[in-house]
This record gives structure tokens, C-alpha cells and sequence, in this order.
């Protein structure tokens, strides 16, 4: 028995380490069209207001497909489901960088967003069903910092592709980069047959049934706390960044100074869960990201602000990848397919809702509140990690 089981353990370990290399060039991919998608859209409507609007919009669309393609994910094979939905995200990508109008380009938008969904419900659900009973933090760790690797190389190129050839290459490498996932996909044949034959096609009851459960609403709030903090770098910093003088290029620099502790410490810090518990590892990180982002308020020199938001990273390095890991842990193999596409709309609804309220603290208070505002939510999050019981942090 205990070699048949090392013998699983090893297979199972190779398994995520395909998924990883798979979703590496997938984040080179995605992070290509997020890095210039504000850009695009407002080369069509040439206004802000639309730009916010459009991707409100689209934000909606995408919290309501989560729900949607429930059935769908639960009835249907989850390998092929996956390869499936890159295929169609690919298609997308190319079929957006040949878009010169804006309904067009709507369209295209919309289905790209669907795909999305599928594709971000199917790939969670496959790590839950790779991995080992306990080893699903440690799993998250190595998915996600490949995940960040990639995110840090793929706006580098979008720039470049950006100021070379224009907009609409980058969507078309982003494509090419999609297709290339698929081609690795094939390669490592991973695969994952799991599927139900009575899918849950309720979408009001499966709302309520999964607010129902504590341990899922614990993990839905905690999760959507830690995924906020990157509106604050993505959106709030590039402009705080402007507005004290720098130059466009360290805009660059800082969000590449911030992936560095993703990239050292989501692996190492995802792998303490099994012997320290999602409580502890949740209480430290929400405690020094909360800490050194509030404290970014009391500082008037740019550069110490920048300093201290990129060690607050490594409390999100504690947190990005452990958060899913602790939903995924709460819920069976059964319960995921129904399940984990639900508990993803948490990060579009807190970034929504994070993305608003600064936005209207600003035009009565000091750029800084935003600081305190995002401080002030992760201390939140901390005092929360508080009810969670027990070492595994399920009840």
C-alpha cells in the first residue's frame, strides 16, 4: 500500500506541475490583453467615463456567467471542458485583434468574457480533483507563482508590441500564446473525467445553497478581501505614480518590484498551511499587508510609500494563493463543480466595489484616504481569520 501511494503521490505532483507550465503561458496570455484592455476599449469611445462603464458592464456579465455555466461545468468532462474553453479563448483574442468597431468588438467581448468564466471554473476544479487531501494549499502555491511569473513578463512584452506594432498585435500574440497552452495541454495529456449526471440547473437555489454553508461564505469574503488589494496597485498606484512627477516607466518598475515577493514566497508560504493552518497564515498576511498599506498614509515621499507597499506583498504572497485553497478545501470534489464558479464571482464583485468607493473618497479627501481605505479592509480581513476554529480552518 505505501508504495502504491507514494507511486499516486508522485503522479499526482507531476500533474500540477503541468497544470502549472500550462497555466504559465495562459497568464502570458491573459496578462497580454489585460495590460492594454482599458486602452482598447477607449480607442473606441474616447472617453473614461465609457471606458469605467463598458467594463462595469462587462464585470456584471461575468458574475452572472458564473452562475450560468453551472450545469454545464457539472454535466461535462472537466479535461475537455478546459481545452475547450483556451480554444475559444484563443479565438477570441484573435478575433478581438481583427476588430475595428466598437459593436464588434462588444460582441467579441462578451463571448471572450463567458469563455473566461468556464475557463477559470474548470482549471480550479481539476486542481481540486489533482490533488491530495491536504496538499491543495502547496499545490495553489506552485500554480499561482507561475501564474505571477507570468503576469510579470507579459505586460513587459505588451509594452513593447504596444509602442512597435500597435494594439491589435498585442491581442494577436496574446492568441498565439493561448494556442501554445493548448499545444503543451495536449502534450502532458492531462486529463479529468469527472462529471455529473444530474447537474444543478437551479440558479437561485444554487445562489442560496452556497451562501448557506459558513465555511463558504468565510471563504467567500476572505478570498475577495485579499484580491482588492490589487485594485490599489493596479489602478490607484499608476496614478499616484503620475501625479507625484515620475515618469511613465516606473509604473513598470513598481508593478514589477511587487510580483518579486509573489514570485519568492506564494510557493513556500502556500506549503507551511499543512503544518501551521490557514488561521495563522491568513492572520499574518492580512496583518502586514494591513499594516504597511495603512501606514503608506502618514508618508509624504513616494519612494518610502513604494517600499513599503512592496513588502506588504509579502503578506499577499501569504494570501493569493492559500484563500482558494482554503474554499477548495471546504468543499468535496462534488461540491467543486457546482460550487467554484460561484465562489469566483467574489473577485469580481469586491474589485467592482473596491474600484468605486475610493474612487468617491478621493473627490472629498486627500489621494492618500485610499491608502487607509484599503489599510483599514485587510485589518478587516484579520480580525475575520479570527473565527476560523480549527487548524485546517474548516469547522
Amino acid at each position: 500500500m505505501g508504495v502504491i501511494s507514494k507511486r499516486k503521490e508522485v503522479l499526482e505532483g507531476n500533474s500540477i506541475g503541468r497544470l502549472s507550465v500550462i497555466n504559465l503561458f495562459v497568464s502570458l496570455g491573459i496578462s497580454l490583453s489585460v495590460t492594454v484592455w482599458a486602452l482598447f476599449i477607449d480607442s473606441f469611445v474616447h472617453s473614461v467615463a465609457l471606458t469605467g462603464i463598458i467594463s462595469a458592464g462587462l464585470t456584471v456579465f461575468s458574475i452572472i456567467s458564473f452562475f450560468l455555466f453551472i450545469p454545464l461545468i457539472e454535466r461535462s468532462d472537466k479535461g475537455k471542458l478546459f481545452f475547450m474553453s483556451l480554444f475559444l479563448l484563443a479565438v477570441s483574442y484573435l478575433l478581438i485583434s481583427l476588430s475595428k468597431n466598437l459593436w464588434v468588438f462588444l460582441i467579441f467581448a462578451v463571448f471572450l468574457v463567458g469563455v473566461q468564466t468556464v475557463r477559470l471554473s474548470t482549471f480550479g476544479i481539476i486542481i481540486k480533483d489533482k490533488s491530495l487531501k491536504g496538499e491543495t494549499s502547496s499545490n495553489e502555491g506552485m500554480i499561482y507563482t507561475f501564474l505571477n511569473i507570468g503576469y510579470v513578463i507579459g505586460p513587459l512584452i505588451a509594452g513593447y508590441v504596444l509602442a512597435s506594432h500597435g494594439i491589435n498585435k498585442v491581442f494577436f500574440l496574446a492568441s498565439i500564446f493561448i494556442f501554445f497552452s493548448l499545444v503543451v495541454l495536449k502534450v502532458f495529456k492531462v486529463v479529468d473525467h469527472s462529471k455529473l449526471r444530474k447537474p444543478h440547473t437551479d440558479i437561485l437555489k444554487n445562489f442560496i445553497s452556497f451562501f448557506k454553508d459558513k465555511n463558504r461564505v468565510r471563504a467567500y469574503i476572505l478570498g475577495g478581501g485579499a484580491t482588492t488589494w490589487w485594485v490599489l496597485i493596479y489602478l490607484f498606484m499608476p496614478l499616484f505614480i503620475i501625479n507625484s512627477g515620475f515618469s511613465n516607466s516606473l509604473v513598470g518598475y513598481f508593478l514589477f518590484a511587487i510580483a518579486i515577493p509573489l514570485i519568492l514566497f506564494e510557493y513556500k508560504f502556500s506549503s507551511m498551511v499543512g503544518k501551521y493552518g490557514f488561521k495563522r497564515i491568513f492572520s499574518i498576511g492580512f496583518l502586514i499587508g494591513g499594516v504597511l498599506t495603512a501606514v503608506c498614509f502618514f508618508f509624504t515621499n513616494p519612494l518610502i510609500i513604494f517600499s513599503l507597499l512592496v513588502l506588504s506583498a509579502v503578506g499577499m504572497a501569504m494570501l493569493e494563493p492559500t484563500t482558494e485553497a482554503y474554499f477548495l478545501e471546504t468543499v468535496s470534489s462534488r461540491d467543486a463543480s457546482r460550487f467554484f464558479g460561484p465562489y469566483n464571482t467574489t473577485r469580481d464583485l469586491n474589485q467592482m466595489t473596491a474600484k468605486i468607493i475610493p474612487s468617491l473618497l478621493v473627490l472629498f479627501l486627500p489621494f492618500k484616504a485610499v491608502f487607509l481605505f484599503f489599510g483599514a479592509l485587510l485589518l478587516l480581513m484579520f480580525f475575520i481569520t479570527l473565527s476560523i476554529k480549527d487548524d485546517r480552518g474548516v469547522e
